[in-house]
C-alpha cells in the first residue's frame, strides 16, 4: 500500500516575546499618584495585552526602579519616564539606576512634548468648565512641576504653544519650582492683558503636592492632572514603539 503524506502543515515559528515595557514614575508621598498610576497601566495592559508592563519608581514609592529591573533579570525591557520632559531624571537618574542594574534596556523618550498631551490637556479643561466664555477675554496657564535644565523649559513651552493653537487663546507655561514664571506671575501677566477668564491646565502625570498648590493658586477654573486619560496610555505605547523602533535601526546600522 502507498504510503500517505501528511497534509497537516508544519507549526507556525513561535515568535519571540516582546520586551518588557517599564513604566518610570517619579514617586509622590499623595496615595492618590500611585492609584492614578496603576491605573494608567492597567490601560495600557488593555491596549497591548501582548506585551508585559511593570511599574518602577525613581524614589518615594515602591517597586523602586532598580527592584524591578532585578526582577526582569535578562529580559529586554523599554523604559519609559512617565515624565513630561527632558531635565534630570530623564538624563542622569534614569540612565544611571538602569546601568548599575546591568539590565538590558533601552531608554525612551519623555511623554512630552507630543500632541496626544494636548489631547489630553484639551479634555481635561473641558471636564473642569472650559469654553464657556468668549475667546477675547480667556487665556490659559500651563502649570507644571518645573526644572533647572534648559531642556525642559523648552519642552514646557513647546507644549504651551501646541495648546495654544488647539484653543486659540493665549497660553502662558508657569511653574511650581526650580523655574520662572510662577502661577500666580503668569496669572497676574494674562490679567494686564485684559483676559479675565483665566485657566489653570495641569500638567502633571498624577495628583500630588506640585499640582495642588498649582490647583489652589488658580483664578478660575483648574483642570485635573492627565492621570488616566486614553491619550496618555496611547502616548506611553507610542514611546515604547518608538525606542524599539530607533534601537532596531541602530542595530541595523551597526551590522551594515
Amino acid at each position: 500500500m502507498p504510503r500517505q503524506l501528511s497534509l497537516v502543515p508544519p507549526p507556525a515559528p513561535r515568535r519571540p516575546a516582546p520586551p518588557a515595557l517599564v513604566v518610570v514614575a517619579h514617586g509622590s508621598r499623595d496615595p492618590h499618584a500611585l492609584s492614578t498610576v496603576n491605573a494608567l497601566l492597567d490601560r495600557v495592559r488593555a491596549l497591548r495585552p501582548d506585551v508585559p508592563v511593570h511599574l518602577g519608581h525613581i524614589e518615594l514609592n515602591a517597586p523602586l526602579l532598580p527592584d524591578t529591573l532585578a526582577a526582569l533579570g535578562d529580559t529586554e525591557a523599554v523604559l519609559v519616564p512617565l515624565l513630561l520632559s527632558r531635565g534630570y531624571h530623564v538624563k542622569q537618574d534614569i540612565p544611571e539606576l538602569a546601568a548599575a542594574c546591568g539590565a538590558h534596556t533601552h531608554l525612551a523618550a519623555p511623554l512630552g512634548p507630543h500632541p496626544l498631551l494636548v489631547d489630553a490637556l484639551q479634555a481635561r479643561l473641558l471636564e473642569a468648565g472650559w469654553g464657556a466664555t468668549p475667546r477675547r477675554t480667556s487665556a490659559v496657564v500651563l502649570a507644571a512641576a518645573g526644572s533647572r535644565d534648559p531642556d525642559a523649559k523648552t519642552d514646557t513651552a513647546r507644549t504651551a504653544h501646541l495648546l495654544a493653537a488647539r484653543l486659540g487663546v493665549p497660553v502662558i507655561p508657569a511653574y511650581a519650582s526650580a523655574a520662572t514664571p510662577t502661577v500666580q506671575t503668569a496669572v497676574r501677566t494674562l490679567l494686564a492683558r485684559g483676559r479675565r477668564h483665566i485657566a489653570l491646565a495641569s500638567y502633571f502625570t498624577a495628583p500630588g503636592r506640585f499640582a495642588t498648590e498649582c490647583a489652589q493658586a488658580a483664578p478660575w477654573v483648574a483642570a485635573a492632572p492627565l492621570g488616566t486619560h486614553p491619550s496618555m496610555a496611547q502616548l506611553v505605547l507610542h514611546r515604547y514603539e518608538e525606542a524599539l523602533a530607533t534601537s532596531t535601526a541602530a542595530r541595523q546600522l551597526a551590522s551594515a
